[in-house]
């Protein structure tokens, strides 16, 4: 039981022996105690005052007298007005310590039969380009979110909607069936999605020709953009995948292969996956049934072009589009359909979306769109909606000019931790396959780590270069405190230095040494925090603190060449927890830590 928790249940009992009155857990509030003050944990007092009927001052003091009395984790403490700021026994700490290090699995929980079912949804590509910066950051907040659920002992389905159909999917596969010669990945040595893309610029550079000719001609740019010859014959090409059409199917399952097996080899190397896999081409005549099942129903309505909407206005929104003149359907109908699917195949107690925040009204009427189907769960989603990343002015352009490649993004860091690295002596000695690791495990997580440690609501700039510095808050300076834990324990595990199980309380630990096993008792608190907020930027920041204070005693106190062996011992599994909490803490945001560095 952690000490957070043992000191709610003394309070508690505190509280209602003086007072004679119960006490809900949920109004004891402890938190750290302000650096400023002396203290470990600060206990807020003034939920109380109503029952001491004194002053918060005086009831502050008597609280902590009686758990003086009846907790002996409690060493001292003082009063700063409504605050009780309780110092917590070295003993304690050391106890602590030892729970820690008899807990394989410290800071997360295991799903049960029990448990809720979380599906996340990630990712969301569409089969006509790569993926670029923006899929990047929406993958690593996905994965690294399901990672955090799970361990909050959730059952979680990591989940993708592949947009494989529509007018954009038509754009690249017309402009490949006119201007392709019949070019392949494997004629071309060209990934697969890579490939698709250029045609999907393609179509757009002949498209905006077209729409100039026509505008020269005295046509308006409304009437140019409808009556250009690419986009008469992309919409036809829509219409005909709709209708079966088998010449366009077979074009379209060539193609879509190509970007499917470019997708898996980007995942791969950014170490992220999805246990269920959906296609708007398989859910999106579900979409339309239900559509149609709302117009019958009255819940939507049909203007004279023979479209379908639904009027929002009664809650304060707008209308919105449900299926065009023709037929087709739109984004919002496929998100109908597919979330129709996921539920009749799975126990879900809880939706999330992780896509970015131009898409917030997006889901704040499909969620009104789903209640008003009938769908009991469709007011619970929770659309995780996360800023925009770019980088700074003329760094790493894409190969189309406009967004960054997430392949070549990739190249770009592990080549910079590579050079970094090197220029630093880290990579001395090394083997060329030890060196290729290294600099991959490097630049992947100096990527990942700069992009999760910020809040997810917020946008951000990703600086390459400032994300591989070896000092502050970066991914390499947390990998290489890793490393550098790890390499003392291998010294001493060459020189005979013998681990016990669990340490004797009574050691004269510092309050440096205190401290740092303080910060690893938070580190459940965190992850369950991170969990409910949805924010794997804390437990980013929570890691580099603890990596902060680790590296601060390392400087400070001897370890291997401690004359005192029991101190040595306690340095050496005080030192091992922290290399594990370290090791979980990057595991929930998908970083890898090396163990040589």
């Amino acid at each position: 039981m952690s000490l957070d928790t043992t000191l709610v249940q003394s309070v508690k009992k505190a509280v209602e022996s003086l007072y004679g009155q119960p006490v809900d857990e949920k109004t004891i509030q402890m938190q750290a105690t302000r650096k400023e003050f002396e203290g470990d944990l600060t206990l807020v007092v003034f939920p109380f005052v109503k029952m001491s009927k004194k002053k918060p001052e005086e009831t502050a003091a008597e609280i902590g007298d009686e758990l003086m009395k009846i907790d002996s984790a409690v060493a001292k403490y003082n009063v700063i007005k409504g605050f009780l700021n309780l110092s917590i026994s070295k003993s304690n700490w050391v106890s602590q310590l030892n729970n820690m290090l008899a807990d394989d699995a410290y800071g997360t929980k295991k799903a049960t039969a029990d448990s809720p079912l979380f599906m996340v949804e990630y990712s969301s590509p569409n089969t006509n380009k790569p993926l670029h910066l923006g899929h990047i950051r929406n993958n690593l907040l996905g994965y690294s979110l399901c990672k955090i659920l799970e361990a909050n002992g959730l059952k979680v389905v990591k989940t993708n909607i592949v947009n494989d159909r529509g007018i954009h999917i038509c754009k690249s596969m017309l402009a490949w069936k006119l201007f392709g010669n019949g070019e392949t990945p494997a004629s071309t040595g060209k990934k697969g999605d890579h490939l698709v893309g250029d045609y999907y610029v393609k179509f757009d550079k002949e498209y905006k020709a077209q729409v100039k000719d026509l505008m020269a001609q005295g046509k308006s740019e409304e009437d140019a953009k409808r009556e250009a010859p690419l986009m008469v014959q992309a919409q036809a090409m829509l219409k005909a995948w709709e209708d079966g059409d088998a010449e366009v199917r077979k074009l379209w399952n060539m193609m879509n292969d190509w970007v499917y097996a470019g997708f898996d080899e980007t995942y791969k190397r950014l170490g992220v996956g999805f246990d269920k896999i959906y296609y708007e081409s398989q859910t999106y005549l579900d979409g339309k049934a239900k559509v149609n099942e709302g117009l019958a129903n009255g819940s939507f309505y049909r203007r004279p072009d023979g479209s379908v909407w639904a009027d929002l206005t009664s809650n304060g929104l707008d209308e919105k589009l449900l299926l065009r003149a023709d037929g087709t359907s739109v984004y919002m109908t496929q998100d109908i359909g597919t979330a129709t699917q996921r539920f009749n195949q799975y126990d879900i107690n809880k939706m999330i979306y992780v896509v970015g925040n131009e898409q917030n009204y997006h889901f704040q009427v499909l969620s009104i769109l789903l209640d008003r189907l009938g769908f009991s769960w469709g007011k619970d989603l929770v659309h995780f909606s996360y800023g925009m990343v770019e980088l700074p002015e003329g760094k790493m352009k894409s190969r189309e000019g406009t967004v960054v490649d997430a392949d070549d993004l990739m190249d770009e860091m592990i080549s910079t931790a590579r050079e970094v690295s090197n220029e630093l002596g880290k990579l001395d000695g090394m083997s060329e396959e030890d060196i290729n690791e290294i600099a991959r495990i490097c630049g992947l997580g100096a990527l990942k780590y700069f992009i999760l440690k910020v809040d997810p609501r917020k946008n951000m700039l990703f600086n390459p270069k400032e994300s591989i510095d070896f000092n502050g808050n970066t991914g390499p300076f947390i990998q290489y405190t890793h490393a550098r834990i790890c390499s003392v324990l291998r010294k001493a595990a060459e020189g005979n230095v013998v681990l016990p199980d669990a340490l004797p309380a009574d050691l004269d630990i510092s309050e440096v040494e205190s401290n740092l096993i303080q910060t690893l008792s938070n580190f459940p608190g965190v992850v369950a925090q991170a969990g409910k907020d949805y924010s794997p930027a804390l437990i980013a920041n929570y890691v580099y603190d603890l990596v902060k204070q680790y590296n601060s005693f390392y400087h400070d106190f001897s370890i291997l060449k401690e004359e005192n062996e029991q101190m040595k011992q306690f340095r050496l599994l005080l030192s091992q927890k922290v290399a594990g909490v370290i090791k979980t803490g990057m595991g929930l945001l998908g970083i890898e830590v090396p163990e040589r560095m």
